[in-house]
């Protein structure tokens, strides 16, 4: 991998979309969350101005920017609300796509997850490691404070789901069949890309797919993911921020 600061004007000539995870890219890692009874509390990020007039900057300069997350279409639109005409959701690790208020449903697993909901509520009602369900429309996700067997053990007895944890919460999904680097494959096929059209940008074990579905892949930890670009990051700068400026600075 080579830091950020060697990427050339001829490394991005043939890309047209730029490809942001959230937690840890254009916001801190982390969720805040508080489940008692059937009240859940959720802490929603937003991003910050000076990545809001980046963003537009960029689309100025005639670059799609998709944001890929696993985090619900409502969360990621309250968090992105001053964007939201200049970008792209993909949610929920690839389910669906949200754009200029259409809805491009790629995978729907509620029929392959609702037999298993029960089940789950009923063994962590009473699980202090357990932090609360986070509200989804596709995926299940339970924020736990650490790795729980009880809940991987569930979920292995039930044909073709799998658990997938992310650091702070499980995601439940189907196999193979619900990732983000699938979510990609179809938001290519909305905006008629190829792969090297695409830049993505990830921090986590999970967006190691996205980074490979993608023509120039850009990590933003190298100790989790792997890219042709790193990003080394400079006081308390995100890596969305390093990577904008610096993609601005090649097409000024």
């Amino acid at each position: 991998m080579k830091p950020l600061e060697q990427l050339l004007k001829k490394d991005i000539s043939r890309i047209k979309m730029i490809v942001f995870d959230v937690d840890g890219v254009l916001v801190p890692r982390g969720t805040k969350i508080k489940q008692v009874g059937n009240t859940t509390t959720l802490e929603t990020k937003v991003i910050h101005q000076k990545q809001i007039e980046q963003i537009k900057k960029l689309n100025q300069k005639g670059f799609l920017i998709n944001i890929s997350s696993g985090r619900g279409l409502y969360m990621l639109q309250e968090m992105f609300r001053d964007i939201l005409p200049f970008v792209s959701l993909t949610y929920e690790c690839g389910s669906a796509t949200w754009y200029r208020g259409k809805i491009y449903q790629h995978i729907n697993s509620f029929e392959r997850t609702k037999n298993i909901l029960p089940k789950l509520k009923k063994i962590t009602v009473k699980n202090k490691n357990v932090k609360g369900f986070e509200p989804k429309e596709f995926i299940i996700t339970i924020h736990c404070k650490k790795p729980d067997k009880k809940i991987e053990e569930i979920v292995r007895k039930e044909k073709g789901l799998v658990t997938l944890w992310n650091g702070e919460a499980y995601d439940i999904l189907i196999k193979k069949d619900q990732t983000k680097a699938l979510g990609l494959k179809y938001a290519r096929q909305i905006f008629k890309l190829k792969k090297e059209n695409v830049m993505a940008i990830g921090d986590n074990y999970n967006d190691q797919e996205l980074l490979e579905e993608s023509g120039m892949p850009i990590s933003a930890d190298k100790s989790r993911v792997k890219g042709k670009f790193f990003v080394a990051l400079k006081g308390k700068s995100l890596p969305a921020d390093e990577l904008m400026q610096k993609i601005l600075s090649l097409v000024s």
